[in-house]
């Protein structure tokens, strides 16, 4: 029986999609939900696995631009796989073609035999690294694999060859290698384009701004230093930032919901819940994973369901419904070290909250100067339909909770 593996659709309006990486070629065996390729849109980059195990017979190439809907590939399903044949070599001697010989005893040595080692094995070459090997005739055991479990990939191939001159697909250079000032040229993907289109957008239609404020960050940190054990041999995760944020940005809404609603045409869309929205930066692009009903989650809950939409959307296995939607957006620029940023407003979201570097710096503390771990926090927000009062003491209600994290707790 042969199955056909169609290409799915990223979202909705999304028509077409480019394969990426090819992760096996024709007659290669596939097991079951093993990932045969990725596919990348304007939307999301996905990959692809496979719902059957079988012989695979491959119908696109890498860089193929395919409609949604169209046969990728076909599993021949009724083939069983064929298993390695020891050698005679590797096969265990017979016993009984031994049985009159004398056994053979180790002569004792002073010096003891350094420990054998073991050379793990390596994996096989992508089909693109494959073929480029054979094609600049080298040797495969000479080129160093950096994918997974050590597999060669094309640009383990380049850097072998050119360690100085990375090529990336779609590139195209404008004056030779050697020359100094040389111009290379990359083809945007389907996915940062659509971003670009997106923040433009968001510039002109939008009648955003920001606001600031800082927070001493103090309280927070002395919980997490103290419980931090404690919470991890309960729940199995780790207490973190984020969920403070999530509950002090949570708890805020209920406060001031102009700025967990929508503006649509004529009409403003409240929301009597939080679809959270936490910024994530993935190898192709920033995506926004969404905590569906968060006001009803605790510390715990929010922990792991960001750590684990986070670490979906960095191995580019996210689907588009876990991006779907979302009332509000979380964005911590502070991981890369970011001191303030002005964060673009997520449409048609009307705020988004963005956390910054954490900062050892001189406060006044009751007529005294102390030093204190202090965060700026910034509010972008569409002025159509949040005022200024109303984003300023948003801003402060997050500042007060994450002060005095108690409140949280309490639910003041």
């Amino acid at each position: 029986m042969k199955l056909d593996v169609n290409i799915p659709s990223p979202g909705e309006s999304v028509n077409e999609v480019i394969i990426t990486v090819l992760n096996k070629a024709d007659g290669d065996y596939v097991e079951k939900d093993e990932i045969l390729f990725e596919i990348e849109s304007e939307k999301a980059t996905l990959t692809i696995p496979a719902e059957a195990a079988g012989i695979v017979t491959m119908k696109v190439k890498e860089g193929d631009t395919v409609e949604v809907g169209s046969v990728a590939c076909q599993i021949d399903t009724s083939v069983a796989k064929t298993k390695m044949i020891k050698t005679a070599t590797e096969a265990a001697p017979d016993k009984n073609s031994s049985d009159n010989e004398p056994e053979s005893k180790p002569t004792p040595s002073l010096i003891p035999e350094p420990p054998a080692v073991t050379t793990p094995e390596k994996k096989a070459p992508s089909i693109v690294a494959e073929k480029m090997i054979k094609e600049r005739q080298l040797n495969q055991d000479s080129v160093i694999g950096t994918g997974k479990d050590g597999r060669i990939t094309k640009q383990d191939v380049i850097q072998h060859t050119q360690p100085n001159q990375p090529e990336q697909k779609g590139e195209v250079k404008e004056i030779s290698p050697q020359e100094p000032r040389s111009i290379i040229r990359k083809k945007i993907s389907p996915l940062r384009k659509k971003i670009a289109e997106v923040l433009v957008q968001v510039k002109n239609e939008t009648a955003m701004l920001t606001t600031f404020n800082e927070v001493d960050m103090s309280s927070i940190m002395a919980i997490r230093t103290k419980y931090k054990d404690q919470f991890i041999d309960k729940w199995g995760v780790k207490l973190g930032f984020m969920s403070f944020f999530s509950k002090a940005v949570i708890m805020s809404l209920e406060k001031y919901p102009d700025l967990n609603a929508y503006l649509d045409g004529d009409e403003i869309q409240y929301h009597h819940y939080v679809d959270l929205g936490i910024s994530v930066s993935a190898p192709k692009g920033l995506v926004v994973p969404v905590v569906r009903n968060a006001e009803t989650k605790q510390f715990h809950e929010l922990e792991k369901e960001i750590l684990t939409l986070a670490e979906k959307a960095r191995n580019l296995s996210i689907s588009i419904d876990e991006m779907k939607g979302g009332t509000f957006t979380i964005t911590n620029g502070g991981v890369f070290g970011s001191l303030m940023s002005t964060p673009i407003l997520n449409p048609p979201q009307s705020g988004i909250l963005g956390m910054h570097n954490i900062v050892d710096r001189p406060v006044a503390i009751k007529g005294q100067v102390e030093i204190r771990p202090m965060m700026y926090i910034a509010l972008s927000y569409d002025h159509r339909i949040v005022d200024g009062k109303v984003s300023v003491s948003f801003l402060k209600n997050i500042k007060s909770l994450i002060e005095a994290p108690e409140k949280m707790l309490l639910n003041l």
